[in-house]
């Protein structure tokens, strides 16, 4: 039994060392703390057209929505923006109906994304799409729901979808507080805007920035795992956000080396104490009498 024991203990020193190794050398890979950030490089302001320099994402996080202001639905009820919140986290969208290119993209991927994605729209979460056009009307927001819920072929999310429109004073303190800027540009007679999602908390605060035209599943539900403070999502969920970590540079969660040893080196170390401790027992039950063997079963 001594012997064994020698053993376990040696498994666990063995273990250690190499975990430790294993921080070293990735420590010496990157060169940099592992924290999970890097930089995103952009053009300069002067080689861009004066339209696109005043256009952006500001990551306003944990800074409250103006709830308080009205959009018109695809119904045509007008309601307060906290009619969509206080239960669940929303994926947030600016837009505008008639956008001819990049909204479409926007809306087509994160139909294809929250399509794909075990959460589901109106029950996990709620998605809310603001069309930064004060001309649009309900027919436009219509329109579009109508086509996009057709895309995602899924009749039971479309209560959790909502296409909205505005008058410019509500859209223009909600766009400034969600950190969206875009300009109209008179020479293509467009608006210039960027492209992304917000994932907002119940309580409407920005949680999240996804940036681009393509936003992966396991980006979307751990932001929206993350805004929910854990009330939705599985415990495979939540020990994903510990390994991954929110890049706001670039909008995406990245993999943290250093937090997925810990993980990896803590269950090392927890198997090779149950791997010695059910030896040992079992050891002890070899060497009693037999009738206090049996007493211990």
């Amino acid at each position: 039994m001594t012997n064994r024991l020698i053993k376990g203990w040696t498994l666990v020193l063995a273990a250690a060392a190499v975990l430790a190794g294993a921080v070293s050398a990735a420590a010496q890979m990157t060169g940099a703390p592992l924290a999970g950030y890097r930089a995103a490089p952009g053009a300069p302001s002067s080689s861009m057209p004066a339209a696109l320099r005043e256009i952006g994402f500001d990551q306003n996080l944990n800074q409250p929505l103006p709830l308080d202001t009205t959009f018109v639905d695809e119904q045509g009820q007008r309601l307060p923006l906290s009619h969509y919140f206080g239960k669940r986290p929303v994926v947030l969208g600016f837009v505008y109906y008639d956008c001819p290119m990049l909204c479409t993209q926007v809306l087509g991927a994160m139909t294809s994304t929250l399509g794909v994605m075990s959460l589901k729209a109106g029950i996990d979460y709620d998605v809310v799409l603001v069309s930064f056009d004060p001309r649009e009307k309900p027919a436009q927001a219509v329109a579009r729901k109508t086509e996009y819920m057709h895309r995602l072929r899924n009749e039971s999310a479309e209560p959790g979808w909502h296409f909205l429109t505005g008058d410019q004073p509500d859209i223009e303190r909600l766009t400034k507080a969600a950190g969206f800027r875009y300009a109209w540009d008179e020479q293509t007679q467009q608006f210039a805007h960027p492209a992304g999602i917000i994932v907002v908390t119940p309580d409407g605060r920005p949680a999240r920035y996804l940036f681009g035209i393509e936003y992966g599943p396991r980006d979307v539900r751990l932001a929206l795992v993350e805004a929910s403070a854990g009330k939705i999502g599985s415990i495979a969920d939540n020990l994903l956000l510990f390994c991954y970590h929110y890049d706001p540079m670039t909008g995406r969660y990245g993999f943290v080396i250093m937090r997925a040893l810990r993980v990896a080196g803590v269950t090392t170390v927890l198997l090779i104490v149950a791997s010695i401790y059910f030896m040992v027992r079992r050891e002890r039950l070899k060497l009693s009498p037999p009738h206090l063997a049996l007493r211990t079963r």
